[in-house]
C-alpha cells in the first residue's frame, strides 16, 4: 500500500439519479453527486467553463496607483526593472510582463535572483545593481511582499517599487508605490487564489485598458496556465478560465518557446492537459532555477527564434535529467536520515546536510511528505547558517507554524502549502522540538497525508466505457480543489501481475463482477516488493480512468494509484466469519459446520508459527497493527487444505481465548499483542474446541 487510508466519499445515489436522469452520463453523475452537487443547476455552475476573466483588475487594492506610475514610465521613456522568482511561476510572470512591457517601447532590464546564492525574494545588493544600471522603477512579480527593508532600501536611491505578489502577508507591508497582492487583508479582490502570473497578467490586462483587455488575455492566457498549473493553485473560478483558455490556446500560442519544449518532450500535436503541464513540462521549467541556471528557462520563453528555441529546449532536458539524478541522491540520503529519527521527531521530518543542492530540496520534500504523510522540512547549511524548503500536506499550514517558530528563524516566507525559511545551525535542535510538538498538536498522531481521498467505488464495472471516460473531461482542467476524479474497485482479484520497465513499474489485469469484467492497470514507480500482490490474490485498487491507445487500437485502462490486499470480505469469507461468531455465541451447529471447524493440531502450530513470522516481518516483540482480513489470508495459506481461512480466524480466536494473545478490532483493521506466559498452554482446553468435540461425538 502507497496509502496508509483510503477515504471514500459518502455516495449520493439520489442526486446521482437526478443528474443520470438530466442526461449526464453515469460516471460523470457519480462523481458530481459524491462532490456535493444534487441539482442540475448545480452540476451547469459546477462544469461552466468561461471564455474570459470578468473581474475586474482595477478591484485589487492599489492596482490604480500601479497602473499610474507604470503608465508615466512608459511615458517618461523610464529604464524599468521586473525583479522575478526562480521557480516556474515566477518565470512566467518575469516573461509575461516584460514581453508586454517591451511591446510598449520601455527599456526592461530583468533581474531573478540565484536560488543558491541570493536566495529567495528581494535583495538590497539587485536593488542597488539595479539602480546603478539606470532603473528607476522596479516591479517586482511573484515576490516581494515581505520586503520591507529592501524597499526602504530602494526609496533611498531614488527608485520606486511596485510590488506584485500572491503570497501570505504579514503585519506591515513594505512602503512601496503600490503593493497589489490579493491576500492583503484590505484588499476586496472577490478571488484569491491567483497565482504570481495570474496577478502579473491582471496588471496587464490593467495597463492595456478595457478595450485591449481581451486581446492581451488572449497572447497571454498559455503562460499565465503554465505558471498557475505548477504553482498548484486552486482550480476554480478564474483559474480555471485562465488554465482552460491557455491549454486550448497552447497550439497557437505566440511564444516559440513553449512549442519547442512540447516538441522535445513529445506533447507537440496532441491535446495537452493540466496534468501534462504540471508532470512534464512545469519540471523541465523548474530544473533551470533548482540548479542554477534559471536564465536558461527565461532565455527559453522569451526566444523568438525557433531555432534558437530548439537548441534552448534540448539544453533546459538535458539539466532537468541532471536534476532528477541529483534529487534520487538526496531523497536517499534524506531516508537514511530518518531511519535513524525517533519517534517522537517524525511527526514532522526536519532534515539537514551541508551536501545537498538547494535547489533541488524543495522537490526532494514533496516526495518525502507525500511517502511519510508528514510535513518536511529539509535544510542545506552553508557553514552556520542553513536555507530550507519545506512541503506540506492538507491540514497544516506552513505559513503559520513558521510563524511561530520566527523567534528561532533569520527570515521566512511562502504560504499554507510550501515555504522557505533560513536558519542558523545552533536553532536547528529547538526548531525540530517546536515545530513536531505544533504538528503534534494541530494534528493529533495521526499523518496528515495519509490518506487517499476516493470519489466513488465502482459497484457497476460494466459502467466504465470509453465514453464514459470522455465524458469526465467536463470537470477538467483539474488541480487542487477540483482534483482528477480517483475511482476503486472492492474486491476483485489480481489475474495477472507483471514487472514491466525493468522492474520500475507493475503492469495488472484485474477481473471484477459476475459477468468477469477485465482491466488492464499500470501502477508506475511501484516494485513488485512494494505492493505486496500476488497473482490470483483478492485486491482493493484504486485508479484514474484513461484511454490508453496501442497499434492504433484504443482500450479502456486503469492508472493506478494505490493496490492493496482486499479489505472487502468475499462470500465465502463473510460466511466463515459468521460461523466462527456463533460458535463463540454458543449457537447451535449443524453437522456439516462442525466438519468445517475441524482443525487439526497440526494445522494450530502452521498458523502459530505464521504469526510469529509476521511478528518478524514487522520488526515487532510484541505487539503489531495489521489489516484483518488480509491477515487471516495470510493466515490460511500456511495452514492449507479446505476451510483454512474458516480454521485460521478460528485460531486466532482459540489463541485468544487461552490468553496467548490479545487481539483489539478497530475497523478494518486489529492489533494483535503477544502475552507473556507461564509453563504450557493446552488449546484443548479451550471451550470452543471442547464444543466442537462434543457436538461431534
Amino acid at each position: 500500500m502507497k496509502f496508509r487510508k483510503w477515504d471514500t466519499a459518502a455516495p449520493n445515489p439520489a442526486a446521482a439519479s437526478v443528474l443520470r436522469k438530466a442526461g449526464y452520463p453515469s460516471l460523470l453523475a457519480l462523481v458530481l453527486s459524491a462532490r456535493g452537487v444534487g441539482s442540475v443547476a448545480e452540476a451547469e455552475a459546477a462544469l461552466a467553463q468561461e471564455s474570459r476573466l470578468s473581474i475586474s483588475p482595477l478591484l485589487m487594492k492599489d492596482m490604480d496607483r500601479a497602473v499610474e506610475r507604470i503608465q508615466r514610465a512608459i511615458h517618461d521613456g523610464e529604464t524599468v526593472a521586473v525583479f522575478g522568482d526562480y521557480d516556474v511561476d515566477g518565470i512566467t510572470s518575469t516573461v509575461l510582463l516584460t514581453d508586454y512591457l517591451q511591446s510598449r517601447g520601455v527599456h526592461c532590464l530583468r533581474h531573478i535572483p540565484r536560488r543558491i546564492e541570493d536566495g529567495y525574494g528581494l535583495s538590497s545588493e539587485a536593488v542597488g545593481h539595479l539602480r546603478e544600471q539606470g532603473a528607476s522603477l522596479m516591479i517586482s512579480v511573484d515576490c516581494g511582499i515581505t520586503g520591507n527593508e529592501e524597499v526602504a532600501y530602494a526609496n533611498s536611491i531614488g527608485l520606486d517599487v511596485v510590488i506584485t505578489d500572491h503570497h501570505e502577508c504579514k503585519e506591515t507591508l513594505p512602503d512601496a508605490v503600490a503593493v497589489v497582492d490579493p491576500h492583503r487583508p484590505d484588499c476586496p479582490y472577490p478571488f484569491k487564489y491567483l497565482a504570481g502570473v495570474g496577478v502579473a497578467l491582471k496588471l496587464v490586462m490593467a495597463l492595456g485598458g478595457d478595450d485591449h483587455a481581451d486581446e492581451l488575455f488572449a497572447r497571454y492566457c498559455t503562460l499565465a496556465a503554465i505558471g498557475t498549473i505548477a504553482d498548484v493553485m486552486r482550480m476554480e473560478g478564474e483559474n480555471r478560465t485562465i488554465v482552460s483558455r491557455g491549454l486550448d490556446a497552447l497550439p497557437s500560442t505566440d511564444f516559440p518557446g513553449v512549442h519547442a519544449l512540447c516538441q522535445e518532450v513529445g506533447l507537440w500535436g496532441k491535446p495537452v492537459s493540466s496534468m501534462q503541464i504540471g508532470f512534464i513540462l512545469a519540471p523541465r521549467i523548474n530544473a533551470a532555477g533548482r540548479m542554477g541556471q534559471v536564465n536558461l528557462a527565461v532565455d527559453l520563453l522569451e526566444c523568438r527564434d525557433p531555432a534558437r528555441a530548439e537548441e534552448l529546449a534540448k539544453a533546459l532536458c538535458a539539466l532537468n535529467r541532471e536534476r532528477q539524478t541529483v534529487e534520487q541522491e538526496i531523497f536517499t540520503d534524506a531516508e537514511r536520515q530518518i531511519e535513524q529519527l525517533p519517534p517522537d521527531q517524525r511527526h514532522a521530518l526536519v532534515l539537514s546536510s551541508v551536501d545537498w543542492n538547494q535547489g533541488v530540496v524543495g522537490i526532494v520534500a514533496s516526495r518525502l511528505t507525500e511517502k511519510y504523510g508528514c510535513p518536511t522540512f529539509m535544510i542545506q547549511f552553508r557553514d552556520d547558517v542553513g536555507k530550507g524548503s519545506c512541503r506540506t500536506c492538507g491540514g497544516f499550514n506552513l505559513f503559520t507554524a513558521l510563524e511561530s517558530c520566527s523567534d528561532l528563524l533569520e527570515g521566512f516566507g511562502g504560504h499554507a502549502l510550501a515555504a522557505g525559511f533560513t536558519i542558523r545551525k545552533e536553532n536547528l535542535s529547538a526548531f525540530r522540538e517546536r515545530v513536531n510538538a505544533c504538528v503534534k498538536q494541530r494534528l493529533g498522531a495521526e499523518p496528515c497525508g495519509a490518506s487517499l481521498h476516493i470519489d466513488a467505488v465502482l459497484t457497476s464495472p460494466g459502467d466504465a466505457t470509453l465514453e464514459q471516460v470522455d465524458a469526465l473531461d467536463r470537470l477538467a482542467p483539474y488541480g487542487t480543489g477540483n482534483p482528477r476524479p480517483v475511482f476503486a474497485l472492492m474486491g476483485a482479484v489480481a489475474e495477472s501481475v507483471q514487472s514491466v520497465g525493468q522492474g520500475r513499474h507493475m503492469k495488472f489485469r484485474i477481473v471484477r463482477g459476475r459477468g468477469a469484467m477485465r482491466f488492464d492497470g499500470i501502477f508506475f514507480s511501484a516494485t513488485e516488493e512494494e505492493c505486496g500482490i500476488r497473482e490470483h490474490m483478492r485486491v482493493d485498487a484504486a485508479f484514474y480512468l484513461q484511454p490508453n491507445t496501442f497499434r492504433g487500437t484504443t482500450s479502456l485502462q486503469l492508472q493506478i494509484l494505490d493496490i492493496r490486499p482486499s479489505l472487502c470480505a468475499s462470500r465465502g469469507e463473510q460466511e466463515s466469519l459468521d460461523l466462527l461468531n456463533r460458535l463463540t455465541d454458543g449457537d447451535r451447529l449443524h453437522p456439516h459446520e462442525i466438519q468445517r471447524l475441524n482443525a487439526s493440531r497440526e494445522q494450530f502450530a502452521d498458523c502459530w508459527r505464521a504469526l510469529e513470522r509476521l511478528f518478524r516481518v514487522a520488526e515487532a516483540d510484541t505487539e503489531i497493527e495489521i489489516d484483518t482480513l488480509p491477515c487471516l489470508r495470510e493466515l490460511a495459506e500456511d495452514m492449507g487444505g479446505c476451510e483454512s481461512f474458516l480454521r485460521a480466524a478460528l485460531a486466532l480466536a482459540v489463541f485468544e481465548e487461552r490468553g496467548l494473545i490479545r487481539v483489539t478490532e478497530h475497523g478494518d483493521s486489529m492489533t494483535i499483542a503477544m502475552l507473556p506466559r507461564q509453563g504450557k498452554v493446552s488449546l484443548n482446553a479451550c471451550p470452543y474446541l471442547a464444543r466442537l468435540k462434543t457436538d461431534r461425538e
